[in-house]
């Protein structure tokens, strides 16, 4: 009786277990969930702990050469967040919305810079870089922008960065309604609003296959 007892238990535990380890997101929902947001809620903090988790995939990620000359300036909330948020623009296809809207600002940062001069390899790293931190970010439940239009000479002045940036990662919990719609080829694909929800323009697969 007492071994069929431990068996029984045995076998609900090791459902359990099966059931808690199958939570498993895709790739493709993860690509999907991955947007750019230009508006974030301001009751969550995202901690430098968190940041640091973020940049860790650049210790996994492919890298031209193998050289890995990125780096990464880690800026959480606070007086270095509000100076990154005032040398930056969001939304520039939105310029009439003055994006992000009051009360909405990104207050967590990663200024990715290069420790060597910029080549077409290291913006090619850059570039793997910033999508896989993004993924990473989504995976954890939270959301990014990607932000090439920034005072370039205030962000090195103000940190006193050794390293060129090229881009920031701003970090935060999304407060956005962002969808992507089918487009073909030989339509707009500038980024619109309609009744609060962000609509993100994708060309459809049969366009793209040469």
């Amino acid at each position: 009786m007492a071994d069929g007892y431990l068996e029984k238990r045995m076998e609900e535990f090791s459902s359990s277990s099966r059931k808690s380890t199958s939570k498993h997101v895709s790739l493709d929902a993860l690509f999907e969930k991955n947007r750019s947001y230009r508006g974030y809620k301001k009751d969550f903090v995202v901690k430098r702990d968190m940041l640091e988790r973020i940049v860790n995939v650049n210790t996994k990620i492919a890298s031209g050469k193998n050289q890995q000359v990125l780096r990464f300036k880690l800026v959480t909330k606070g007086e270095d967040a509000d100076f990154i948020l005032n040398n930056i623009k969001l939304g520039g296809m939105l310029p009439e919305l003055h994006l992000p809207y009051e009360g909405t600002e990104p207050e967590a940062f990663i200024i990715v810079c290069t420790s060597v001069p910029e080549t077409k390899i290291i913006d090619i790293d850059l570039g793997i870089s910033l999508q896989s931190m993004s993924l990473k970010a989504t995976e954890m439940g939270l959301n990014c922008v990607m932000i090439c239009a920034f005072n370039k000479a205030n962000i090195v002045e103000h940190f006193d960065l050794k390293c060129e940036p090229l881009a920031i990662l701003a970090v935060g919990k999304g407060a956005e309604n962002i969808k992507l719609k089918q487009i073909s080829v030989d339509e707009s694909r500038a980024y619109y609003r309609v009744d609060g929800v962000h609509y993100v323009p994708k060309v459809k697969l049969e366009d793209i296959i040469l």
